[in-house]
């Protein structure tokens, strides 16, 4: 709270704040609360999506209108309903300490004359989409003559969904004089000309460098042909049964086609694109923010303004037309904090794309293989083990134990864990014991690491051991003593990892770790035969009945299942078009025979 007082702000916000559990101010926060408060001034801040920027200039704001006066004082400008809800949802709860303060939505899709007399209340600030902020304008429903503040949120995604006309129209309504803040991703050229046009002289601050992917973000690309390109799909979902993602494709067509095959094969996806109506949109968010989908395929367009907690991945089955967009993709992960991977499927025709986004972003790609089917079966067959181990006993299945310990009394321990996981590692291997290797050879020169003479280890530490991507290289890299790019190809799983070091590292790795023990735990680190597809092959030093032993019989915290739900049927408008989405469990059974023990689900198509 002392950070936050020290930018300037009045009691009444630091209460909201400490009751919202903020205690430090992003850094977007700290260069632009102390200027907007100090002066009246327009203001230019590039900071990607997730850090904080609503915050940035809503308590600014908050603490310039007059609360006691019903004239509109503030305008905020947000590409979509869904990030103009949630604007507003902020705002409030900002000024919770603030009596008769009325923060309004006005937004396409719901009831213009409620929103009118909303307005006609008395609304201090106005939270719109362009669209339906100029529609009222023009009907007289609304007067921003007197506003003082105008922010434009996320302008460069306004500007790529078609909004310039409407954006120089609505401003042409309010005072010269006011104070503008312009807050985006990026600065195409688009929106240096609605700065040059706007806004006079304004502060400018850069958080990270323009057009920068953020550092939260794990670049990996997959070089398949392009009639895999789905299968490839699958394949990382299974490899990554904790995956809540957004999948992005480039037309309606092919997003609606995707999620439709992903829901035949029983994941629990929907799909996200410009034929939706706004009540399926919202049915299809307000199912992905509960985490009963887990893969929202969408296009762009429909994705902007999307601000969903913890999506895990993003997964670009079709890189976009601009470079550009790259950015405001992969912004949907790694946000506020926390760590995301952003994957992407290429064919060969596609390569030389990564090597353009790399320079736009500064951030090098991983090159990584598809997993092969026995990779996806041992990470499946761990996350279940895992599962198990986390799962609480319920209680009433006490009066049952005497008949089913009944069944089970001719078969030892050993015999019983074997059946339980033959259930789920046959599906996975009956599917995958004949699929071919989705990989393919390219020109991956301009990647480091694929062509350095390298070698993979395994080590027994993950998630559920607090690590992530980064932590666990940075663990590495500072135990090892070596540079910054000596640790690479890091692939961090439930309770066990992989990473890669330069071959003439690897008596210092095995030197490092022969005795090696993190709070009283023995690390074990092992070499692995696979070079970096994300999964362990049958390779290694240790025996491997030794080696599991040692993963399952570790003491971690945490649960990974909360995502799990009864599989049942929803509404078919999650999808827009005519297939049933689906809430079910977050890993998926590759082989349905008859439904025993599967929930009833379809065999999966080849």
């Amino acid at each position: 709270m002392t950070a936050f007082k020290a930018l300037g702000l009045e009691e009444h916000l630091l209460k909201a704040i400490a009751d919202m559990g903020f205690e430090t101010p992003s850094e977007v926060q700290e260069k632009a609360i102390p200027i907007l408060l100090d002066r009246e001034t327009d203001m230019v801040s590039l900071a990607q999506t997730g850090t904080g920027k609503t915050a940035a200039f809503g308590f600014p704001m908050l603490q310039k209108i007059d609360v006691n006066s019903r004239t509109t004082q503030g305008l905020i400008l947000s590409p979509t309903r869904e990030l103009c809800l949630q604007i507003t949802n902020e705002m409030t709860a900002y000024g919770k300490y603030m009596p008769g303060l009325n923060v309004t939505a006005i937004y396409g899709g719901a009831s213009i004359t409620d929103q009118a007399r909303q307005i006609k209340k008395g609304a201090q600030i106005i939270v719109a989409t362009p669209g339906r902020m100029k529609d009222m304008i023009g009907r007289g429903m609304i007067d921003i003559s007197k506003i003082e503040y105008c922010v434009l949120d996320e302008a460069d995604e306004m500007l790529n969904m078609g909004f310039y006309e409407d954006i120089t129209e609505i401003l042409s309504h309010s005072p010269k004089d006011k104070s503008t803040w312009l807050f985006s991703a990026t600065m195409p050229k688009e929106v240096s000309t609605i700065a040059k046009k706007f806004m006079h002289t304004p502060v400018e601050i850069t958080v990270g460098t323009k057009n920068v992917g953020s550092d939260q973000v794990s670049h990996e690309y997959y070089l398949v042909n392009a009639r895999d390109r789905y299968n490839a799909l699958k394949r990382l979902a299974d490899a990554n049964p904790d995956i809540f993602s957004v999948i992005f494709c480039r037309t309606k067509r092919d997003t609606q086609k995707v999620a439709e095959q992903l829901i035949d094969d029983g994941y629990n996806a929907a799909a996200l694109h410009g034929d939706l109506s706004q009540s399926q949109r919202d049915t299809v968010m307000k199912s992905f923010r509960n985490r009963q989908i887990q893969m929202l395929v969408a296009t762009d367009v429909a994705a902007r303004g999307i601000d969903v907690d913890d999506i895990t991945h993003v997964i670009h089955y079709q890189l976009p037309d601009e470079t550009e967009v790259y950015t405001h993709r992969s912004g949907r992960t790694g946000r506020a904090g926390k760590t995301g991977v952003s994957m992407v499927i290429v064919s060969k025709s596609e390569v030389r794309k990564i090597h353009t986004i790399e320079k736009m972003i500064q951030k090098k790609f991983v090159s990584k293989e598809i997993p092969s089917g026995m990779e996806i079966c041992e990470v499946q067959m761990f996350h279940l083990a895992n599962n198990i181990k986390d799962t609480k006993i319920n209680p009433e299945i006490n009066p049952y134990l005497p008949n089913i310990n009944e069944v089970l009394a001719d078969f030892s321990k050993e015999d019983l864990i074997k059946k339980m996981f033959s259930v789920e590692f046959t599906r996975f291997l009956n599917y995958y014991k004949n699929s071919k290797d989705l990989n393919i050879s390219g020109d991956r020169s301009f990647s480091d690491e694929g062509s350095k003479d390298s070698t993979r280890y395994f080590v027994n530490i993950g998630n559920k051991d607090d690590f992530d991507w980064m932590s666990l290289k940075d663990f590495l890299r500072d135990l090892l003593q070596l540079g910054k790019d000596d640790v690479y190809k890091v692939d961090v799983k439930d309770s066990f990892s992989f990473f890669n070091t330069d071959t003439k590292h690897q008596e210092l790795v095995m030197g490092i770790f022969k005795d090696f023990k993190l709070d009283g735990r023995q690390i074990n680190v092992e070499i692995s035969k696979d070079t970096g597809r994300g999964g362990r092959s049958s390779g290694g030093g240790r025996d491997r009945g030794k080696r599991r032993g040692d993963r399952s019989g570790s003491d971690r915290g945490g649960d990974r299942g909360d995502r799990k739900k009864g599989f049942k049927k929803r509404s078919s408008s999650f999808s827009g078009g005519g297939k049933p989405a689906f809430k079910g469990k977050s890993r998926r059974s590759p082989d349905r025979p008859d439904s025993k023990g599967t929930g009833g689900r379809r065999r999966r198509k080849a």
